[in-house]
């Protein structure tokens, strides 16, 4: 009766560390979850709150992050909008003037390939120039799996296959490179996809140079960080 009373006391003992260590282990992963850093972004529409992953993408999210502590997304516009494609802003005042801005940032999109974060429906990624490692303030958030603006690996060998504005194309190993390079995600909007929603279907023109370019200003009125 008292073994069988000690085995029952063991079990009982071992279950309830099981279960501790299982409380530990979530309570830190929420922890963990809950430290990543969170913005908000205030625009005339409404408000669209983001989500970063500096473990997937440090020097991107670093580099956001200090234009957001020193107030240059404010009042900035979502400068150029493309229904199904993306929403770009972050580096243009309303009257199509773009912003001086520091030092690019390297390109992180290969590191954040591999760690499973891609250009997907709701991810927020730098936008740069053709120089893989020119992205500096703008940033774009894609309302679809853009998967052609990810890291592409390529095979060996010269010329190459790399898909290019989603379809499958054929270059020398150097021009490819560059497609190849893709864009960095660094991030996903976590609450107001419906302002997004409306910001994605707004109507747009051409303004001088510039395509895509909503008819009534979206303004971001600013970016802070809440977390």
């Amino acid at each position: 009766m008292i073994s069988t009373l000690r085995r029952g006391l063991k079990n009982a003992s071992a279950t309830l560390l099981v279960a501790w260590f299982s409380l530990c282990l979530t309570s830190s992963f929420n922890a963990s979850a809950q430290e990543l850093p969170k913005v908000n972004i205030k625009t005339s529409m409404g408000d669209i709150v983001l989500e970063l992953y500096p473990e997937k993408a440090p020097k991107t999210v670093e580099n956001f992050l200090r234009y957001v502590k020193k107030g240059h997304y404010n009042k900035t516009i979502f400068h150029r909008v493309i229904d199904n494609f993306m929403i770009q802003g972050g580096g243009m005042d309303s009257a199509m003037r773009e912003k001086a801005t520091d030092k690019p940032v390297v390109s992180e999109a290969k590191m954040a390939f591999e760690q499973g974060l891609k250009n997907d429906m709701g991810t927020i990624a730098m936008a740069r120039m053709p120089d893989p490692n020119s992205a500096r303030a703008q940033f774009y958030i894609n309302v679809n799996n853009n998967d052609f603006l990810n890291y592409q690996p390529l095979a060996d060998g010269d010329p190459v296959q790399v898909m290019k504005n989603g379809d499958p194309i054929t270059l020398p190993r150097a021009r490819a490179l560059v497609i190849a390079a893709g864009y960095t995600p660094f991030g996903k909007v976590i609450e107001g996809w419906d302002v997004v929603e409306k910001i994605k279907t707004t109507a747009v023109t051409d303004v001088s140079i510039y395509q895509n370019v909503p008819t009534k200003p979206i303004t971001i009125i600013s970016v802070k960080l809440i977390k």
